[in-house]
């Protein structure tokens, strides 16, 4: 059996259009602040933007120019400054780093380089040429620090350096408040996107018991009746390792968020405003997440479920790229790209909604679900042991979706995300789920 003919051009437009997409973010989410606010470390959570900058070109120097393209190392001297397994992010901003405009420097240089090499590129050869990779790759690494960028930015203290128009005003959603997903096996994972990531490969069967899903991801509105009623100090709601962190750290409501007149206001990239209870609740660990579903009688779903109530067409028995098909994401569809820099309403997106009806599964908020970030069955580390391996274990929950921080290259119905269950400066949120004997 022969594999399939790979369109060169179609390959070669796709990765020359996610790289451009890519730097034209980074561009604009470097360039937004002054030099001080680049070298700065706004939290030890995170790096320093220039840090982040210098990063993207060093990868994509590694991968494309030297692993691909075969040539000689640019800058030798830099590699270990900017591996991200040998410098743990609250050290970095004492490493020799380089400055901004060194920085830009070597990433544009890389670029160009990289370019050449692309317009060369049969697609071929190897695994991490077929099909364009080895671009794809590179270009979702860049998209996925250019999240991490974003979370800076919204750390940083000081007036406000970003703005974006807002999601388009729906009417209030009216739809059912969930959805019954059938019983049954269903494929989950991926064996044939060419640019997916080893963790979310091999697609294999998975058998998944009929349960309910929330029609839309939980709202501010919701959330804070979970406060209202007291939800931050009953400790009923709480696994002992989630009260022991709320107590230790005084949580009682979503990062960002005070109260304040009677209202609850957050802080969203420089600007204080008003909580919109309509939109899904932003800024909640893992912690905070399963409390809520406790509170509410219902729990978070696992990782299957979630991937089911996205991906699988009952009417055809199949699992599909995204909740509304195989077509790449479009504007209609999710909130993605950082085209709005905060969730759409709950029930925005029809044209984007699973065949069952689940509505914003893709962009909008990464959701916590109740699994661990384990390997698949089938397994195999590529193209290197750190990207998922290291980190597969019951240290990390798993989060899917993608958030309107994310771009859609690096956003699938089969993408998978993982954090600590304490993180709360990403863009995650959560719906419920209940088994359908409850």
């Amino acid at each position: 059996m022969t594999a399939p003919e790979i369109d060169v051009e179609a390959v070669r437009e796709r990765a020359l259009a996610s790289l451009t997409t890519a730097r034209d973010r980074t561009t604009l989410l470097t360039s937004c602040v002054e030099e001080p606010d680049l070298t700065a470390q706004h939290s030890p959570l995170m790096s320093p933007l220039v840090w982040d900058l210098a990063h993207i070109g060093n990868q994509e120097e590694l991968w494309l120019l030297r692993t691909v393209g075969g040539r000689e190392a640019m800058r030798p001297e830099i590699d270990n400054l900017y591996d991200a397994f040998e410098h743990p992010r609250a050290e970095r901003p004492r490493l020799p780093l380089l400055p901004p405009e060194e920085a830009r420097r070597y990433a544009a240089e890389v670029r160009g380089r990289a370019l050449d090499l692309l317009e060369s590129s049969a697609f071929h050869g190897t695994r991490l040429t077929e099909a364009g990779f080895a671009f794809g790759m590179i270009a979702q690494h860049e998209q996925q620090h250019d999240e991490t960028m974003l979370i800076t930015h919204q750390l940083r203290k000081g007036p406000q350096a970003l703005t974006a128009p807002a999601p388009d005003p729906v009417p209030p959603f009216t739809g059912p408040a969930e959805v019954l997903v059938p019983g049954g096996p269903f494929t989950m994972g991926t064996s044939t996107e060419p640019w997916a990531l080893d963790n979310e490969r091999p697609a294999h069967r998975r058998e998944v018991a009929a349960f309910h899903i929330d029609t839309t991801p939980v709202t501010n509105a919701a959330y804070q009746a979970f406060i209202e009623d007291g939800g931050y100090d009953d400790r009923r709601w709480w696994t002992p390792e989630g009260w022991a962190h709320i107590r230790q750290h005084s949580i009682t409501a979503p990062l960002f968020w005070r109260r304040e007149g009677g209202q609850w206001l957050r802080r969203r990239f420089g600007v204080t405003e008003v909580v919109p209870p309509d939109e899904p609740v932003l800024h909640v660990c893992w912690y905070e997440a399963d409390a809520y579903a406790r509170w509410a009688g219902r729990r978070l779903p696992t990782e299957a479920e979630w991937e089911k109530a996205a991906r699988h067409d009952p009417v055809h028995n199949r699992s599909t790229r995204y909740p509304w098909g195989d077509a790449d994401p479009a504007p209609e569809h999710a909130n993605l790209g950082q085209r709005h820099l905060r969730p759409a309403p709950a029930g925005s997106y029809p044209a984007g909604e699973s065949p069952l009806g689940v509505r914003q599964l893709i962009g909008d908020v990464w959701e916590w679900t109740a699994s661990d970030f384990l390997p698949y069955p089938g397994f195999t580390a590529f193209p290197y042991k750190e990207y998922s391996e290291v980190f597969f274990g019951s240290e990390y929950k798993v989060l899917r979706g993608g958030s309107f921080a994310v771009d859609p290259v690096a956003c699938r119905g089969t993408f998978r995300n993982w954090d600590y269950p304490i993180r709360r400066q990403i863009f995650s949120g959560f719906r419920t789920a209940r088994s359908a004997d409850v």
